[in-house]
């Protein structure tokens, strides 16, 4: 993302625009909404068995109790169904007159007529309950000035929505961000190249960044739960195993054999070689780690022998990537 370079007249007639926009800043967007139902074990067990979630707090009023609960809690993830409406009444809202829809009419009719979310952060400050009854307010909380991005210039709208329960208590916070944009001024793609640093970047949250951290250091580490010692990746906050918070990193070896492999000619992005060969590797500890491929595609096979390769992509992040091995003692590779 850049800013541009503006004439005085420009620059005014930016600043107008944005004041008009910031007039929306601090206004409820839409109006309360209120979830159809209270939270209820029929639902519950619906979303769990379609994620694939074990977790038993979530359906075993036994087993909730076992670890302090009251009883069956909601996951956390669910927070948003509770408020979700049918595609008639979502349809209603969306042609209601809100500050919302002032806002992006608005927008619309400057040609900032494109739409795409870019932001979603969760703050839960305590677990659903059989029975709470949900109610969500939504705040326009910033309207950026304008920035050009490579899908063309707009702004940034963040509205934060404050979930409460049926005695008004809080029990989650969300901010969501989207960027509103004209498509019409988007950048000409970038050339096709092998530059590392023109590559898409991958997004490093709270709970991963030590996995890149180590990275940095050319080290290859995997996320260990303290309490049962199960190796998981990719990193995150809780055990499947046993639901610990407790975790510590291994280092891994950095050898493996190749479980599977993909080889991808098209379509051509930015600062990969082609064919791109990416493997999906079985580490001697017992993990798997998908990465590129140094070396010829037809080299690559199922059970292959490989270890761990180092590519800086800029200052700011280095990743690991696999060639064939060629012995258990040989240092792994680095490329600047």
């Amino acid at each position: 993302m850049s800013t541009t370079t503006r004439t005085p007249a420009a620059a005014t007639d930016e600043d107008a625009f944005l004041a008009r926009l910031r007039e929306f800043v601090g206004l409820e967007a839409t109006p309360t909404r209120h979830a159809q139902d209270a939270v209820n074990q029929a639902m519950i067990r619906h979303f769990v068995e379609a994620m694939g979630d074990e977790n038993p707090v979530y359906v075993d009023e036994r087993a909730a109790r076992a670890t302090g609960r009251e009883g069956v809690v909601a996951p956390p993830p669910m927070l948003s169904t509770w408020l979700m409406v049918g595609y008639r009444a979502h349809t209603a809202g969306a042609t209601a007159d809100t500050p919302m829809a002032r806002l992006l009419a608005i927008l619309a009719e400057a040609g900032f007529v494109g739409v795409v979310a870019t932001n979603d952060e969760h703050e839960y400050v305590r677990e659903l309950r059989l029975g709470d009854e949900i109610k969500m307010t939504t705040v326009i909380e910033d309207v950026s000035p304008r920035k050009t991005t490579g899908l063309g210039t707009g702004h940034f709208i963040t509205t934060l929505r404050t979930y409460t329960d049926q005695d008004d208590e809080v029990v989650a916070r969300q901010r969501f961000r989207i960027l509103r944009f004209d498509p019409s001024r988007a950048r000409p793609p970038a050339p096709a190249a092998a530059d590392p640093a023109l590559r898409h970047k991958p997004f490093v949250l709270r709970d991963n960044a030590f996995w890149f951290e180590a990275a940095a250091q050319r080290r290859l580490v995997i996320q260990a739960c303290t309490d049962c010692g199960t190796l998981r990746h990719p990193p995150g906050p809780i055990c499947p195993s046993c639901h610990s918070y407790a975790w510590h990193e291994v280092e891994a070896s950095g050898r493996g054999t190749v479980h599977s492999y993909v080889v991808s000619h098209h379509p051509k992005a930015p600062g990969y070689d082609y064919p791109l060969t990416v493997v999906l590797v079985d580490l001697e500890e017992g993990t798997r780690l998908v990465a590129d491929f140094v070396g010829n595609a037809d080299e690559v096979e199922i059970g292959m022998p490989v270890q761990v390769d180092w590519l800086a992509y800029d200052e700011n992040l280095t990743l690991p990537r696999f060639r064939a091995a060629t012995s258990a003692s040989e240092p792994a590779g680095e490329e600047n």
